[in-house]
């Protein structure tokens, strides 16, 4: 096994892009990328802590939920969880962030990156109301730089099409995957279960 250490060792395995995909970011939100934005149900949001450790966090509303303010802004809103804040407390500390909007049955991908402050009390939280419930505090993110990732990833992994979907049977469920995690756990897993799809059902905004 050889370990690749540098961008000149990478370069000798994969070649350099062409110059219209090296060049193809942009600083702000276009038009149509600010529609495909809209569109989307579903982002995943990718922060760091000071000790450079990362997470990322899945992000689920309504389509149009990331309200674009401007063409260099974006915000969504925080709505009810676990309460751990890992999310909010890697933003405190470093404000750079990724997000990643999908759109079910579309293999494209919007990519954006940039800064994110944490806000409260700001005049359009109203416009991040779900289901009558407005958010106490939104993240809000100056955009930094947007492009599209092609649909590749997406059609290898064919997770849109129904029929490669594995039975429910087949995957753990949340509570068998808890009392993997926590031995000392002797709750059923069924009830675990039951728990939390009451919590998701009856929590969520």
């Amino acid at each position: 096994m050889r370990v690749i250490g540098t961008e000149a060792e990478l370069r000798e395995v994969v070649s350099e892009p062409p110059a219209a995909i090296a060049d193809k970011a942009i600083d702000h939100v276009d038009e149509e990328s600010g529609r495909f934005i809209a569109a989307s149900p579903l982002f995943l949001l990718a922060t760091s802590a000071a000790d450079g450790t990362v997470d990322v966090s899945p992000r689920g509303d309504p389509p149009g939920s990331v309200v674009v303010l401007d063409e260099r802004t974006l915000v969504f809103g925080d709505r009810k969880g676990n309460h751990r804040l890992d999310s909010m407390r890697n933003i405190l500390t470093n404000p750079q962030v990724g997000m990643l909007f999908l759109i079910p049955g579309i293999g494209d991908v919007i990519r954006v990156n940039g800064r994110a402050r944490i806000v409260a009390e700001a005049d359009w939280l109203p416009r991040l109301t779900v289901q009558g419930s407005t958010p106490a505090l939104a993240v809000e993110v100056t955009v930094e730089e947007l492009f599209l990732h092609c649909s590749k990833a997406v059609a290898r992994s064919a997770v849109w099409d129904t029929a490669t979907w594995p039975a429910r049977t087949a995957v753990p469920s949340a509570g068998t995957i808890v009392r993997s995690q926590h031995p000392t756990v002797n709750v059923p897993a069924k009830v675990i279960d039951a728990a939390l799809a009451s919590d998701a059902e009856l929590n969520r905004y």
